[in-house]
């Protein structure tokens, strides 16, 4: 049973990196090697098949089936038919949304280009909301839930994989009756605002055109 385990988990590693379901959990740069380590365990289990052939040829007796190695192959099938559909916004809710000393920004990029992420770490490094007011803003990301405030639309940051996902996120003034669902995909257009919470002013998106988008190819950003 366990040349057939074997095989299962590397399939199930091959077909990931191929299918594109690794967008999901794994940053780019690591696919390669996922799906390299995929056909190691694939060339593994035609060794260890044939090893286990040519020793029942040499001694015919009773097959064993080891109950964890069957354990192992249901759950590499189980994995093979139902793809990974993560939750961004409840993996969010328990992670830090510290981006540490790495922000690289870029003040020469015309607003409208920003993505949620330039944003972001704009804001962070110069937080003077007067410094965006009315400047256009083009964004995509999900809905991410905030305990304590209205919703905002974030994104997950990732160096490996979604273990160490940091998630951002900015402010949105959403329009008047408009319930956002958690986890939910949306595109914006608008401009940066002001908006006074707790007695000091930060920049909130004005929103002006809203729309429901799938989930992108590849959601993880760098």
């Amino acid at each position: 049973m366990r040349p057939i385990a074997l095989a299962l988990w590397g399939l199930v590693l091959v077909v990931s990196t191929l299918s594109g379901r690794l967008e999901l959990l794994l940053s780019g740069p690591f696919h390669p090697l996922v799906g390299l380590s995929g056909v190691v365990m694939l060339a593994m289990a035609l060794q260890q098949a044939l090893e286990i052939r040519r020793s029942n040829n040499r001694r015919p007796g009773e097959r064993r089936w080891n109950q964890g190695w069957v354990v192992s192959a249901l759950l590499a099938v189980t994995v093979l038919v139902v793809p990974p559909n993560p939750s961004f916004s409840d993996l969010a809710s328990n992670r830090s949304s510290e981006l540490g000393q790495e922000a690289e920004l870029d003040f020469l990029l015309p607003p409208a280009q920003r993505s949620l992420t330039d944003w972001v770490r704009l804001l962070r490094s110069q937080p003077d909301p007067e410094l965006y007011q009315g400047d256009a803003v083009r964004i995509s990301g999900f809905v991410l839930a905030q305990g304590d405030g209205a919703p905002q639309l974030g994104r997950l940051l990732v160096r490996c994989c979604l273990a160490d996902a940091t998630p951002i996120g900015v402010p949105v003034r959403w329009p008047a009756g408009y319930q956002p669902q958690a986890d939910q995909w949306l595109a914006i257009d608008g401009e940066m605002g002001v908006e006074r919470v707790g007695g000091q002013q930060r920049s909130v998106v004005l929103v002006e055109r809203l729309r429901t988008i799938p989930r992108p190819a590849r959601p993880l950003e760098p």
